[in-house]
């Protein structure tokens, strides 16, 4: 069996003013920061993990360099593309009430999560970010078998993960899962099947 632990990064300023990050560089924010720090001590204290794999983006990789800070002798993490947020083109650092107001179909409510196959300019549809993530989580299952893996990425990865495993159409996967800054959400893989264990648990709080 392998054990996946997802964690999404810490709390952002663009988190904070309510803004479409999708793959700008924001790094984290004081309280983002602090929660890194917080979830390394509580994963450390949970986990002893084989891989450690983190999207690529700034708000990711100083949450992951934070978090493994607490572990003694933790493996070197890889930075990949797969795990980024979804890729929002043109609305970047567009407020989520710009969003809703004048662009609904990309924007994070109803109308987006029934618009999956709708590609933003510049940017992938939700379709294409499910595809992306969980290909890459079924590659990882195949490749460590019993082994227990740490992913830091964002909250759209997650979803998609959370509803792949629970067998929902995308729509649902986005609509009835929320993720806090720096929780996690575990989930186990064996004889081809996931499940999810954990959801946006944040025990260091």
């Amino acid at each position: 069996m392998t054990t996946v632990v997802t964690l999404r990064h810490g709390e952002t300023a663009w988190n904070r003013e309510g803004r479409m990050q999708g793959w700008a560089p924001v790094p984290l924010n004081d309280r983002g920061r602090e929660q890194a720090t917080a979830a390394g001590e509580w994963l450390a204290d949970q986990y002893a993990f084989d891989a450690v794999y983190s999207s690529d983006l700034e708000r990711t990789r100083e949450t992951t360099e934070r978090v493994l800070a607490a572990f003694d002798d933790p493996p070197t993490p890889s930075y990949e593309r797969a795990w980024r947020e979804r890729d929002v083109g043109v609305y970047q650092g567009l407020t989520y009430e710009t969003m809703e107001e004048q662009y609904p179909t990309f924007a994070l409510g109803k109308t987006a999560a029934e618009s999956a196959a709708a590609v933003p300019d510049g940017g992938e549809s939700l379709d294409d970010m499910f595809e992306r993530v969980t290909a890459r989580f079924q590659e990882l299952c195949a490749a460590h078998g019993d082994e227990t893996l740490l992913v830091v990425a964002h909250g759209g990865p997650i979803y998609m993960l959370t509803g792949y495993a629970k067998g929902l159409p995308i729509r649902d996967a986005v609509l009835d899962h929320s993720q806090d800054n720096c929780g996690a959400t575990a989930f186990e893989h064996a004889d081809g099947e996931t499940r999810v264990v954990a959801e946006s648990v944040t025990g260091w709080r």
